[in-house]
């Protein structure tokens, strides 16, 4: 049984659909690439997924239930812009949002901060952008979470910070039966750690698969395959 079903998912805002009844199955411990251009509707299959907003048509189902709050205790959400309080320090924007789950890990997120070389007595708002984005990976990584969301997570990051996040991600701290869906627009950078695929382009499934299988068929990697879905 899958443990995401999307089905014929539509989502309407005044004078725009950005999804346009889209269909796919993910099960469950699988890595999945969302990969479209933007605006072609991952920021909001992402924010449905995650509980804020909700369909206009069709379903969503995780785990047998709709997006809601038995969902959003099992789900990290990493948006794209981070919705920390610039004025904590690392240690205290920790602390904060520790409170927020029983299954906190405090050994594994002291872990994540020094494998991310994270200084936690710094404020948050004089982090870089790297730091911020490797700050993300330890508040969803640091506890049991059954499905994580990672929206555009590397987008405007240096490369070394990028390489630090996808190893922590992928490699270190990754727990085997989690669930990962991730967009991103740097393709050849995740194409290593991507177990499925879904090509998004103005709303709609363009192409899907299992990784290995679409390289195979098509002769291409998946940045390959993705400039050509995209145009």
């Amino acid at each position: 049984m899958a443990y995401i079903e999307i089905n014929e998912l539509w989502k309407a805002y005044p004078g725009i659909w950005p999804l346009k009844g889209i269909t796919f199955v993910v099960e469950k411990g699988r890595t999945v690439g969302i990969l479209g251009q933007n605006g072609s509707g991952k920021s909001t299959l992402f924010r449905i997924l995650a509980g804020l907003t909700f369909a206009s048509k069709g379903f969503v189902r995780i785990g047998g239930e709709n997006p809601g709050l038995e969902t959003k205790r099992v789900t990290a959400y990493l948006p794209e812009l981070d919705p920390f309080y610039a004025w904590m320090t690392v240690d205290e924007l920790i602390a904060f949002v520790s409170g927020f789950y029983d299954s906190w890990d405090t050994n594994r997120a002291g872990e994540l901060l020094d494998f991310l070389e994270l200084p936690v007595d710094r404020k948050v708002g004089a982090l870089s952008k790297g730091q911020r984005g490797r700050l993300k990976v330890v508040t969803a990584f640091s506890w049991a979470s059954e499905l994580i969301l990672m929206d555009e997570p590397l987008g405007g990051i240096d490369q070394p910070s990028r390489r630090k996040m996808l190893d922590a991600l992928f490699n270190r701290f990754r727990r085997p039966e989690q669930t990962i869906l991730i967009s991103t627009h740097l393709v050849d950078e995740v194409e290593p750690f991507l177990d499925d695929v879904v090509y998004i382009r103005d709303g709609e499934v363009m192409l899907a698969g299992e990784t290995e299988r679409l390289r195979t068929e098509r002769g291409r990697s998946l940045g390959e395959i993705f400039e050509e879905v995209a145009t």
